[in-house]
C-alpha cells in the first residue's frame, strides 16, 4: 500500500510534466512564428514608408539628390520624357501627356 502510495503521484507528476512540456514547445514555435511575421511586415512598412516619403515630396527628393548625387542628376520637364512599351518584336513609344490635356 505504501509502495501505491507513493507510485502513484509519481506517474502523475511525470505525466503533467510532458504535458507541460509540449504545450510549451507549441507555444515557443507559434511565437517564433509570430515573430518572424512580425519582422517581415515591419521590413514591408519600412520600405513602404521610405517610398511614401521619397514618392510624395519633389522637394525632398531635391534634397536627396543635392546630398547623394550633388550635380550628377538633372531636371526634366515631364513633356520631354516618354514611356517605351515593347510589345513582341516591336517597340513603341509614347510622349508623356501633360495633365491639364490629360484632364480634358
Amino acid at each position: 500500500m505504501k509502495k501505491l502510495f507513493f507510485f502513484v503521484p509519481i506517474i502523475f507528476l511525470i505525466f503533467a510534466t510532458t504535458l507541460t512540456k509540449n504545450s510549451t514547445k507549441k507555444l515557443d514555435e507559434e511565437i517564433f512564428q509570430l515573430r518572424e511575421n512580425i519582422r517581415t511586415l515591419e521590413d514591408r512598412y519600412e520600405l513602404t514608408l521610405l517610398d511614401y516619403s521619397i514618392l510624395t515630396s519633389p522637394k525632398k527628393l531635391m534634397e536627396y539628390q543635392q546630398f547623394f548625387f550633388e550635380d550628377k542628376l538633372i531636371q526634366r520637364k515631364i513633356e520631354n520624357l516618354s514611356k517605351i512599351e515593347f510589345l513582341g518584336d516591336k517597340i513603341k513609344i509614347n510622349k508623356m501627356v501633360k495633365i491639364d490635356e490629360w484632364i480634358r
